[in-house]
């Protein structure tokens, strides 16, 4: 374990990283988990049971109110009219041009309520990108960086939905791949969604920022007879290398 540097930005879950002998590095710009009991092991649990990973670090920017469609269409790649309400969609911010600003996830939350998820590396370049976009399309229309109200977590792994119902009523095998659904999570109001990077089933948890260590604990706890690990950016890179999957957004630009 390492001590971060005034310099890089904190989860709301550095304390329970720490107190679980995480070794942490930095990474851009906040200071994250790499590894607690080694790769292999986290790697495998994810493979075999669950592993628990910190992406609190991702950026979170919502686009509300009439035009918020046109505006979301007029920056993104993907079609996003064919979403329903409770829908997700893996999609891009893209140039005039066709060229790579990053990629992201667009949640639709309402008739004109759409969530952006976009990488940590990236969020100030994406924020600015988004607010320009949207400004283009419909002048006025509002788009909130909310990345400081959210704190997310993954759970990922075969017994990931075990794990997570004994914490929610939410029907998670009703939750198809790519949708989601709001409830309560180990009692704090949130959002679950049947997404991953890991190439495996599970969930990405939603919670306000200040309600994320109560969460990971819950889980921790639920997880553990189930064989979870908590599991770090090193694990990450291997489950996503293994899968075929892209490692990192902000490896693409605007070239």
């Amino acid at each position: 374990m390492t001590d971060s540097t005034p310099s890089l930005k904190q989860t709301s879950l550095h304390p329970c990283h720490v107190a679980l002998g995480a070794r942490m590095v930095p990474f851009g710009g906040w200071h994250m988990p790499v590894e607690y009991s080694g790769i292999t092991a986290e790697h495998m649990a994810v493979r075999t049971a669950a592993g628990l990973f910190d992406v609190s670090h991702m950026g979170e920017v919502e686009i509300a109110g009439p035009g918020a469609l046109e505006a979301v269409q007029h920056m993104t790649s993907n079609d996003a009219s064919k979403l329903a309400i409770g829908q997700i969609q893996y999609s891009a911010l893209t140039t005039p041009q066709g060229t790579f600003v990053d990629d992201l996830l667009v949640y639709r939350m309402g008739p004109s309520h759409f969530l952006l998820v976009i990488n940590a590396g990236n969020i100030d370049k994406d924020v600015a990108w988004i607010q320009q976009r949207a400004a283009e399309a419909v002048p006025g229309i509002a788009v909130v960086n909310s990345s400081d109200r959210y704190a997310l977590l993954a759970l990922q792994g075969p017994r990931a939905e075990a794990i997570l119902q004994t914490l929610t009523a939410i029907d998670l095998p009703a939750i198809r791949y790519y949708w989601f659904a709001h409830g309560e999570i180990a009692g704090v109001r949130g959002t679950v969604s049947r997404t991953g990077y890991t190439g495996e089933d599970g969930f990405e948890i939603m919670v306000p920022t200040a309600q994320g260590p109560r969460v990971w604990d819950a889980l921790m706890a639920a997880g553990q007879p189930h064989g979870l690990l908590p599991a770090g950016l090193g694990a990450r890179d291997t489950l996503r290398l293994e899968a075929s999957m892209r490692l990192y957004g902000n490896d693409m630009d605007e070239t």
